[in-house]
């Protein structure tokens, strides 16, 4: 169900970001930093990090070495969900989290320990970014979302 709200018929109005609004660049950027650490930590124990939107994932992937050699290695990724990717009409590499791997969902408790917010300001914060993404996609705008 936490899917659906990223599946947008209408364009998002600024009314349906309270949160974003109150908050300054830098206490977004505090939330997302801390919501970065804890999905990495997750990715080190091999666990995939569902965030609504898709689902962050270490897939096993090939890197080209000398001489046309492959190497396997693994790699961090955000494999977009199926039905977020069929509604936007979205293409992607086709990549999906290995089967002995986990999900887990974030735990906005512990972001919001680490980040000193309230846990309800970090859980809103964290939507309505990915409602702003999902308004983006929609209205196919270039996005750009860096994570360290």
């Amino acid at each position: 169900a936490e899917m659906q709200k990223y599946l947008l018929y209408n364009s998002v109005e600024p009314e349906e970001l309270p949160t974003l609004k109150e908050l300054s660049t830098v206490e977004i950027c505090k939330i997302w930093s801390g919501m970065s650490q804890h999905i990495y930590r997750h990715l080190l124990k091999k666990r995939a990090v569902d965030i609504g939107v898709g689902s962050f994932a270490v897939v096993p992937a090939q890197a080209s070495v000398a001489e046309g050699k492959v190497l396997p290695v693994e790699r961090p990724m955000l494999i977009l969900s199926k039905t977020l990717k069929m509604f936007y009409n979205l293409e992607s590499e086709e990549a999906k989290i290995p089967d002995e791997t986990p999900v887990v969902q974030p735990d906005f408790e512990k972001i919001a320990t680490h980040t000193h917010f309230r846990q309800e300001i970090v859980e809103q914060c964290v939507q309505e970014t990915l409602h702003c993404f999902a308004g983006a996609l929609r209205d196919n705008k270039e996005v750009e979302f860096s994570f360290r």
